[in-house]
C-alpha cells in the first residue's frame, strides 16, 4: 500500500508528501523549484534571498517559475524583534501571493494576519510547533495544519521524539507534518507509517548538488554522526543545533551569564535576540567571501546519521517516494 497520497498532498496539490523546509541561509531558487519538480514541495526562505545573497524576492521567485510550475511554498518568521522587519516580512507576503505562493509555513508569535491575507488568496497556512500549547494557539489563529519540530531537527530543534510528539497533536483535526531526523528513505517512510502527514527535510537537502553552500559543509554533513550534534545558545540566543567542531568546543555552547539573564527578561529577550540575529546575518554575508564559509557553525540535525552522499535534489525526492511507494 502506498503511503504517499495523504490529507497533505490533496491540500497542497503535490504528488509526494514531502517538504524542503525553509533553511537559513541556504534555500536558494534552484533547490527550491529542483524538490518541487520531483514530486515533493521547496519552501523559500526570503531572509535567506534578502540578507545573505542580496537578491530581490519577486525575482527569485519568477527564477523558480522558470524552472518549475508545480507548487512551491515561503516560510514567514512572526518574531517581533524589530518594526522594520516585520513591515519587510508584510511586503514579502504581499510579494508572494501576487506571484502565485499559496502554501506558507509560519514560525514562532502569532499568525493571525498571515492566515487572513493567505485565506483571503485561498491559500494554506502551516505553522512550527515544538509542543501542544504552542499548537493549540496557532489552531486559534486559524492556521491549516502544524509542522511537529522533533528533538531530532536541524536548527531550533523541540524537545520531544517524533512519535511522542504525533501523539500529542495527532487529535486537534488537523494534518501533522513531522519535521526532524528523516536523513534515509526508510526513515521518511518511517514517519509516514506512524501516521504523519508529511515530513519535512532540511539537514538532508543541504548534501544535495543544488544547495548553494560550499563544499566543506556539504563534506561535514556526508562525515558527520547523529552523536556530534550538539546545541548551541550562540547563534539566536535558543537552542541550535550544530555539528560539533574544534570551533564550537572552543567558544562554548552557552550564552554568558549576562546574555542568559537578559534573554530571560520579558523586554530585553527581544533586543537579544535581535542582535544575536544581525550578528548571525554579517557573520553569513563575510563567511561568503571567504575561501571556506561556514566554517564556524554548521546547522544540522541528527539525520545526518544516514547521509551518506551528496546527491541532486530530484533523486533524493524520488528515491524517498521510492521508498513509501
Amino acid at each position: 500500500m502506498s503511503l504517499l497520497a495523504t490529507p497533505f498532498t490533496r491540500a497542497v496539490g503535490i504528488e509526494v508528501p514531502l517538504v524542503c523546509g525553509a533553511m537559513y541561509p541556504c534555500s536558494d531558487a534552484e533547490l527550491v523549484a529542483a524538490v518541487s519538480a520531483a514530486g515533493g514541495i521547496g519552501v523559500v526562505q526570503p531572509m535567506a534571498f534578502a540578507f545573505v545573497h542580496g537578491r530581490d524576492l519577486r525575482t527569485e521567485l519568477r527564477r523558480v517559475r522558470s524552472l518549475t510550475d508545480k507548487p512551491i511554498g515561503m516560510n514567514i518568521i512572526l518574531e517581533k524583534t524589530a518594526k522594520a522587519y516585520e513591515d519587510r516580512a508584510r511586503i514579502w507576503l504581499d510579494v508572494a501571493l501576487e506571484e502565485g505562493v499559496r502554501f506558507f509555513v509560519t514560525a514562532l508569535g502569532k499568525p493571525d494576519w498571515v492566515v487572513k491575507r493567505v485565506h483571503a488568496a485561498g491559500g494554506l497556512v502551516y505553522h512550527d510547533v515544538t509542543e501542544r500549547k504552542w499548537a493549540e494557539r496557532a489552531l486559534a489563529e486559524g492556521v491549516d495544519g502544524l509542522i511537529a519540530v522533533n528533538d531530532r531537527a536541524g536548527g531550533h530543534a523541540g524537545r520531544r521524539p517524533a512519535a511522542a510528539l504525533l501523539a500529542e497533536l495527532s487529535d486537534l483535526g488537523v494534518p501533522v507534518v513531522g519535521a526532524g531526523g528523516v536523513g534515509s528513505p526508510g526513515e521518511f517512510k518511517e514517519m509516514l507509517g506512524m501516521g504523519y502527514a508529511a515530513v519535512q527535510l532540511g539537514t538532508r537537502f543541504i548534501a544535495s548538488a543544488e544547495c548553494k553552500v560550499h563544499p566543506s559543509y556539504k563534506d561535514a554533513i556526508v562525515r558527520a554522526r547523529a552523536s556530534d550534534i550538539v546545541l548551541t545558545d550562540k547563534i539566536s540566543g535558543v537552542p541550535v543545533a550544530v555539528i560539533r567542531t574544534p570551533y564550537v568546543d572552543k567558544v562554548g555552547t552557552k550564552a554568558g551569564p549576562i546574555a542568559r539573564r537578559l534573554l530571560q527578561h520579558p523586554r530585553a529577550k527581544h533586543w537579544m535576540r535581535t542582535y544575536y540575529a544581525l550578528n548571525s546575518i554579517w557573520s553569513l554575508r563575510q563567511s561568503i567571501k571567504r575561501a571556506n564559509p561556514y566554517k564556524d557553525y554548521w546547522q544540522a540535525g541528527k539525520s545526518v546519521e544516514h547521509i551518506e552522499a551528496v546527491e541532486s535534489a530530484g533523486d533524493i525526492v524520488r528515491s524517498f517516494a521510492a521508498a513509501a511507494q
